[in-house]
C-alpha cells in the first residue's frame, strides 16, 4: 500500500505544483503573445488559448484644462468577454502615444493596445494634440492626468498608465500631482526622460551623464534637434518667416516628402536658406541658436521633467528603455530609477532588443528575450490584479 501510495502522492503534488505555477506561466505566455503581435509575428496557439477577441470604439473625452474644457479623441479597446456586469474593478490601462504625427492611429500603438486588451484588460488610448504635433508641453501633462482620472471613474478604481517616449516622463509628472495621484494604479515609462533639459543638451553634445558618474556617449538622432527647432521656430528665423518655414519643418518631421517639396517651392530664396540651415543641425550657427533656445526654456523644461518629483511619488513604477536609444538615451531611465524609493520601482530593464520604441535592436540572445518577456509579464500581472507582482515574486 505504501509503495502504491507514493506515486499517487507524487502525482497529486505535481498537479498542485502545476496549478500553483499556472498563473506565472499564463502571464508569461500572454507577454509572449503581446510582444509577437507588436513585432508582427503571430503565435496562433498562444493567441487561441490565452487571448480573447477585442472590440474597438472611437470616443471623445471632455477634460478640464487650465484654459477650460477640451475635447480629446480617444480609442477604447475592450475584451469582448467583458460585460458591464463584470467586476467593478475590471483591469484597465491608459496608453499614451509618443511624439508622432499619427497620434492614437500610429500602427505600433494600435497593435500594442489591441494585444494588451486581448489579455482581458480594458485599454484607452487618448490622443495628445501637443505631442502629436511634436510639442512637449504642460497641456499634455494635464491631458494625461485628466484622461487617467476619467478612466478611473469609468472603471471603478485606479488605472495603470503607460507612456511611450516623452509621454512616459509626462505621465510620471502627472502621477506626482495630488489632483491626479489617486487615479494612477501604476506607471510604465518606455524610453522616457527624467530631465528634459539634460535630453535637450544631449542633442547637442551626444553625451548624457549617468547617476554613477559615468557618461553615455551616443550620436543623437537628427529628429531630436529638429523637434527643438520646430517647437520654437519663431526664435530661429525673422519675424515674417516662421509660418512658411514651420510648414517645411513639419512636413520633414512627418516624413511627408511630397508635402515638404511642395512647401519648399513656396519659400522665397531667403526662407529657403533659413530652412536649409535649420535642417543642417551640425552647422555652427544652427547649433548656437539651438543652445540659446535650450537655455531660454530651461524653466519650462523643469516643469516637464520627473526629476525632483519622484522621492515621494508613492506609485509603483516600471521602467523600460532601449539600450541603443538615440532619441532619449537610456541614461535617463537610470536617473528615474535612482530617484524612486526601492519599494516603488517594481521593474527596470534596459534592453538591447529595443531601439527607441521599436523591437529592432541588434539580434538578441535568449536571455535578452527572456528578460523582455518577464518584464511584460510583471506589468500584465500588475494590471490584472491588486498587489501585482507581490503575489509571486
Amino acid at each position: 500500500m505504501k509503495r502504491k501510495g507514493v506515486p499517487a502522492i507524487l502525482a497529486a503534488g505535481i498537479v498542485l505544483l502545476g496549478l500553483a505555477a499556472w498563473p506565472i506561466a499564463r502571464v508569461h505566455l500572454q507577454a509572449v503573445a503581446v510582444l509577437r503581435e507588436v513585432a508582427d509575428q503571430t503565435e496562433p496557439w498562444v493567441a487561441r488559448v490565452l487571448t480573447v477577441p477585442v472590440a474597438t470604439q472611437d470616443i471623445n473625452l471632455t477634460i478640464t484644462s487650465a484654459n477650460g474644457p477640451v475635447q480629446l479623441r480617444a480609442r477604447l479597446y475592450t475584451p469582448k468577454a467583458w460585460t458591464a456586469q463584470s467586476s467593478a474593478h475590471t483591469p484597465a490601462m491608459v496608453i499614451f502615444h509618443g511624439v508622432h504625427h499619427l497620434g492614437m492611429d500610429e500602427p505600433r500603438l494600435m497593435g500594442f493596445a489591441s494585444a494588451m486588451a486581448s489579455c482581458g484588460i480594458r485599454v484607452l488610448t487618448p490622443e495628445l494634440p501637443g505631442i502629436k504635433d511634436y510639442h512637449v508641453s504642460q497641456d499634455s501633462v494635464e491631458a494625461i492626468g485628466e484622461s487617467a482620472k476619467w478612466f478611473a471613474v469609468q472603471t471603478g478604481g485606479p488605472v495603470g498608465v503607460m507612456g511611450l517616449s516623452f509621454s512616459g516622463g509626462l505621465a510620471l509628472v502627472a502621477a506626482s500631482e495630488p489632483k491626479y495621484h489617486a487615479a494612477f494604479k501604476f506607471v510604465v515609462a518606455v524610453g522616457s526622460q527624467d530631465s528634459m533639459l539634460r535630453v535637450a543638451e544631449y542633442y547637442l553634445s551626444g553625451r548624457d551623464a549617468r547617476p554613477d558618474g559615468s557618461t553615455e556617449v551616443l550620436a543623437p538622432h537628427e529628429y531630436g534637434p529638429l523637434v527643438l527647432e520646430y517647437e520654437h521656430v519663431e526664435e530661429f528665423v525673422p519675424a515674417a518667416d516662421p509660418d512658411p518655414v514651420r510648414t517645411v519643418l513639419r512636413a520633414h518631421l512627418y516624413e511627408d516628402r511630397t508635402g515638404e517639396a511642395a512647401a519648399t517651392r513656396l519659400l522665397n530664396e531667403a526662407q529657403k536658406r533659413e530652412a536649409n540651415d535649420l535642417m543642417d543641425t551640425k552647422l555652427h550657427a544652427t547649433r548656437a541658436m539651438i543652445a540659446a533656445s535650450i537655455a531660454r526654456h530651461a524653466s519650462d523644461s523643469a516643469g516637464l521633467s520627473p526629476q525632483g518629483r519622484l522621492r515621494t511619488l508613492g506609485t509603483p513604477v516600471y521602467l523600460l528603455h532601449g539600450e541603443g536609444d538615440n532619441i532619449i538615451p537610456a541614461a535617463e531611465t537610470l536617473w528615474i530609477a535612482s530617484e524612486l524609493q526601492p519599494n516603488e520601482l517594481k521593474a527596470m530593464l534596459v534592453s538591447p532588443v529595443l531601439s527607441h520604441l521599436d523591437l529592432n535592436g541588434p539580434k538578441p540572445g535568449a536571455m535578452d528575450q527572456w528578460r523582455l518577456v518577464h518584464f511584460f509579464a510583471l506589468m500584465i500581472d500588475e494590471a490584472e490584479g491588486p498587489g501585482g507582482t507581490k503575489r509571486w515574486w
